[in-house]
């Protein structure tokens, strides 16, 4: 869309202004930092079958072939940077109109980008975790451990429809040939993992907690982003209008939530969301 195109955000305005707001951030608020989606138009399932817990627990194989195409997608996510969608939103809590964010990304951009009340449903591509014992380490400290260990591995991808929301690369087993994982530092186990939520993994109990109460706690629930086909996210809504507390849905494409919306705008995040802060007279960050 033309970012000049008209867009009615009259209902949006009215439902934001009145304050106490928490966000609901899905993988669209982040396509605009150059991070592909799962369902959208040429979204990454279409072509790409992210791997579930239980394969990668049940298979050293498996587990190899996730760290080699996660490292070679980790190089495109750790430059990847907060846009306008992120921005306006950091500039919303900063404004007190913006209570808290639950975001089902794992990229931190919502972080990076300002703001501070941000509950990480699904983890972060930061951190890593070890099975065994539970050590937490950086994702740029295990990096340098893979670079080490594979001297001479060169794949990489040359367009951004072979990179996956969870920082999966799609490479051929041709191309990770060769690729050796690391264990765990302290124990020794061949039991690293990203410390975010796989297909099939529970939620943590804390998270879905404290993103229960955000909701219960708000005016209003805006939803950014976000198709709501999976439950852990649509649950919220869910909440929400169980309460009776107005829903908003900006999304580009149809949600599983429209029927529970009070306000829907069918539009790019990065359009709506500065064009909304202009009419709340909210500085940009």
């Amino acid at each position: 869309m033309d970012p000049t195109s008209p867009v009615d955000l009259t209902s949006l305005v009215d439902l934001v202004a009145g304050g106490r707001v928490a966000v609901l951030a899905g993988a669209g608020m982040s396509t605009g930092s150059g991070i592909p989606d799962y369902r959208g138009p040429n979204g990454s399932l279409q072509r790409h079958t992210p791997m579930t817990y239980q394969e990668f627990t049940g298979s050293a194989q498996a587990r190899r072939r996730y760290w080699g195409r996660s490292h070679v997608g980790w190089e495109h996510f750790r430059r990847a940077r907060p846009n306008a969608g992120h921005r306006a939103v950091a500039a919303l809590e900063a404004a007190g109109i913006v209570t808290g964010t639950i975001t089902q990304n794992v990229d931190g951009l919502d972080l990076a980008a300002g703001s501070r009340e941000v509950v990480e449903l699904h983890g972060n591509l930061d951190r890593v975790v070890c099975l065994h014992c539970g050590e937490r380490t950086s994702r740029a400290e295990l990096a340098g451990r893979l670079r080490a260990a594979n001297p001479g591995f060169e794949a990489r991808v040359e367009q951004l429809h072979a990179l996956n929301p969870d920082g999966d690369a799609d490479l051929s087993d041709e191309q990770l040939a060769g690729f050796r994982a690391v264990p765990c530092r302290r124990c020794g186990e061949d039991a690293l993992k990203a410390d975010v939520v796989f297909f099939g993994e529970k939620v943590p109990e804390d998270r879905v907690a404290r993103s229960f109460a955000l909701v219960e706690s708000a005016r209003a629930l805006l939803v950014l982003g976000s198709s709501l086909k999976v439950m852990s996210g649509y649950r919220f809504v869910l909440r929400a209008a169980e309460r009776g507390t107005p829903v908003a849905i900006v999304n580009s494409g149809p949600t599983r939530g429209d029927a529970k919306a009070d306000v829907r705008v069918d539009a790019p995040l990065q359009v709506v969301l500065p064009r909304l802060l202009e009419r709340l007279a909210v500085p940009a960050r």
